[in-house]
């Protein structure tokens, strides 16, 4: 599944990757969020995929689920429209999960794009819901292991049809980031793990869709780290993330003074400390007001786990990153 919002060249380089994938039987969908039908004036009709055309931007996980519905499939593999997928990127994460039957999720090696440096080695996961790139802007040779991963990023992902049918799609209210990290753990607490495979290689152009450290981008992240606390964090660790959550603002803080993390490219990008600090309050305002939905949603989700909280925190330790790094990511 490939939605696309901007609809130009990368995305003629997206599908031309597709296009050579060794695996057989490969069906792709092109969900354009454009509303103006961009792709059309791409000249892409040379690649071989089905066109789901939306009038207005529908949202990543909105965007996957309308093709998901549309070609249902033993594997789902998501794939942003800024990405280029080696050959063997869905034959290497295919063979993982025929050989693993209880993984449910495949994290590719993603690869920022003309660096020779990681994007994303799976996801890790911070004691209020944040979560960041495993790896990122580390050298490739780091993450050369096979290895267990918390969950994928939703720039380059497979998942198994069987853990889809059972957790359910993306949460289509998250509209943009976020929401890989909701069904992640939503499979995880189903009883699904996740393989980190580098043998699966993806090159991606990194954060295209809402710009790097944005005021747009900082409130959906925000609100949706907020939305996977409440619904898809135990108990314990729910209690303690107000607090774990202050921490990390003071580091964003500490950090943007120093010149240094995502508050300080947001403020070097012509943003205010204010406006940011209203961004983040605007985040918490929504969350009370859509409380009681999340908390239902929240029961939806426990009612149908096979694994115990405490197994449950010791994969999100496992995979756990410090108030600093997120901060600094």
């Amino acid at each position: 599944m490939v939605p696309t919002l901007a609809g130009d060249a990368r995305l003629l380089e997206c599908l031309r990757s597709l296009e050579e994938q060794t695996l057989e039987g490969v069906q792709v969908v092109v969900v354009d969020n454009s509303g103006c039908g961009a792709i059309h004036r791409l000249g892409a009709a040379r690649y071989r995929f089905r066109l789901i055309e939306n009038r207005e931007n529908a949202g990543f996980g909105a965007a996957v689920n309308q093709g998901w519905r549309l070609a249902p499939a033993e594997y789902l593999a998501t794939l942003n429209d800024d990405a280029v997928a080696d050959r063997r990127w869905l034959e290497r994460a295919v063979e993982e999960l025929e050989k693993t039957p209880r993984a449910g999720m495949i994290a590719p090696r993603i690869m920022l794009l003309g660096t020779g440096l990681v994007d994303s080695a799976g996801m890790l996961m911070g004691r209020d819901g944040s979560s960041k790139q495993r790896g990122h802007g580390e050298p490739a040779e780091r993450y050369a292991k096979k290895e267990e991963a918390l969950l994928p990023s939703g720039c380059a992902a497979v998942y198994r049809g069987a853990m889809i049918e059972e957790t359910g799609l993306f949460a289509e209210d998250f509209f943009l980031y976020c929401e890989d990290t909701d069904l992640g753990l939503r499979g995880r607490w189903a009883g699904w793990t996740c393989v980190y495979v580098p043998e699966s290689v993806v090159e991606h152009g990194y954060s295209r869709s809402a710009g790097r450290a944005s005021e747009r981008k900082a409130w959906f992240v925000e609100r949706n780290r907020l939305r996977v606390a409440v619904r898809c964090l135990p108990a314990g660790w729910l209690l303690a993330s107000p607090f774990w959550t202050a921490w990390r603002y003071l580091w964003h803080a500490a950090l943007m003074l120093g010149g240094k993390g995502k508050a300080a490219e947001y403020r070097d990008g012509g943003g205010s400390g204010w406006r940011l600090a209203l961004v983040v309050l605007k985040a918490h305002a929504d969350v009370v007001r859509n409380l009681p939905r999340l908390v239902r949603e929240r029961r939806a989700i426990r009612r149908r786990s096979k694994v115990r909280a405490g197994e449950f925190a010791r994969a999100l330790r496992r995979h756990g990153i410090a108030a600093r790094e997120v901060a600094a990511q």
